[in-house]
């Protein structure tokens, strides 16, 4: 089956985070959802529990856990995943602040790697923990810098990991992740992976979940997992955590309830039935689709915008771009390009310090809309540029 990701769905005036909340006219690239519909399947399991007309509380039912569990060994070679170590939750963000919750005591140190998703830093403050930055190292691809992880992991407790990683887009290989789990095994750090963009991944590059890792590190680990980033569902909020020792498990499970996020949404139980049962053939368009968007970023800037660098995307929607060569206020160009040339980023320097003159830009839109932004964003840049020479020369 052929599915349109060229149509163009009209979402400004729907309340939409993304479109409602940044300059008017401005196009908005930032926020982390897409502007296609979900998949066909999703929408008819979705109308068949709307035409129930009834929406009292949810039950978690067994073919829930089975859907879960085909999914990830089928697409990701993830065996034994089900209802005995996975515990269903309101959305990834309340699964891993929740896991900090039940791992760490008031003043625990919880290592980040920055530029790191913007989320994980209130989720460490609010559980009145100590954010210890490990800064990736970047030199025309972002790495971990496995001599600062060592240092950091001596003083910590938990490290909250981002699997792919938000927002430079890469992958982590299964080397990479050996070596941080040795590092955290080796000073008792305990491994909260966020796993939302798992099924973002691009031609040569395999997402490989942390729990299929050897034991050891599975077990001092824990795992947070959803449909919704790759099928376009967040505003519906289904999540689960998953934890291979029970003793574990059962803390999250106490941490959930204390945190009031153990209610699950009657769509999102639908909505993720329908994902995992039946939603591969959109996805792997999807994926290809947003391929080609990259390639178009790639080949734009090459041509029209070269002083602008696009880190290689292994993973996710979220293109991370180089505008050293154009500004020293991430937040400062950001705020010209959606006020002045109408093309909405995210300021880089929100992931972080280590990000400044960076900006990140989602690509999960129709052609159409991507072509649009990407004039704006070069017309933007050439004003900003010409607006910097002139008070420069003043």
């Amino acid at each position: 089956m052929k599915y349109n990701f060229d149509e163009i769905v009209p979402r400004r005036g729907t309340e939409s985070v993304k479109w409602d909340v940044c300059a008017p006219g401005a196009l908005p690239m930032w926020v982390a959802d897409m502007d296609f519909k979900a998949a066909p399947e999703i929408l008819e399991a979705l109308q068949k529990r709307l035409d129930h007309g009834v929406f009292g509380y949810q039950t978690v039912p067994d073919d829930y856990f089975e859907a879960v569990g085909r999914w990830f060994e089928r697409r990701h070679g993830w065996k034994g995943i089900g209802r005995e170590n996975i515990v269903p939750t309101t959305g990834v963000i309340a699964a891993y602040s929740a896991a900090i919750k039940a791992i760490t005591v008031p003043g625990d140190k919880v290592i980040v790697m920055t530029p790191c998703y913007n989320a994980f830093f209130p989720a460490i403050r609010n559980n009145k923990c100590v954010e210890l930055d490990c800064a990736l190292k970047y030199d025309g691809l972002w790495s971990i810098d496995f001599e600062d992880l060592e240092r950091k992991a001596a003083e910590a407790r938990v490290l909250l990991l981002c699997n792919p990683h938000n927002p430079v887009g890469r992958v982590w290989t299964r080397d990479e992740l050996l070596k941080v789990g040795e590092i955290c095994l080796r000073h008792d750090v305990f491994v909260i992976s966020d796993e939302i963009h798992c099924e973002l991944t691009y031609p040569g590059y395999d997402y490989t979940p942390w729990a299929t890792l050897p034991g050891d590190m599975v077990l001092n680990s824990c795992s947070c997992i959803s449909p919704t980033k790759a099928f376009n569902i967040a505003g519906i909020q289904i999540a689960n955590v998953f934890a291979a020792d029970p003793a574990v498990l059962a803390k999250l499970d106490r941490a959930i309830n204390d945190n009031e996020c153990c209610d699950v949404n009657v769509f999102g139980v639908a909505a993720l039935k329908a994902a995992y049962n039946h939603g591969e053939a959109w996805l792997d368009q999807l994926r290809e689709y947003l391929w080609d968007n990259a390639r178009t970023v790639y080949c734009y800037l090459e041509d029209s915008l070269p002083e602008v660098v696009a880190s290689p995307l292994e993973g996710t929607y979220l293109m991370w771009l180089d505008f050293r060569a154009v500004c020293d206020s991430s937040e400062r160009l950001a705020e010209y390009l959606e006020n002045e040339a109408g093309v909405k980023l995210s300021t880089g320097t929100i992931y972080g310090p280590v990000a400044e003159g960076w900006e990140r830009l989602n690509i999960a839109c129709p052609r159409k809309v991507l072509l649009e932004g990407l004039e704006r964003l070069a017309r933007g840049v050439r004003e900003f540029e010409k607006r910097n020479s002139q008070l420069a020369d003043n």
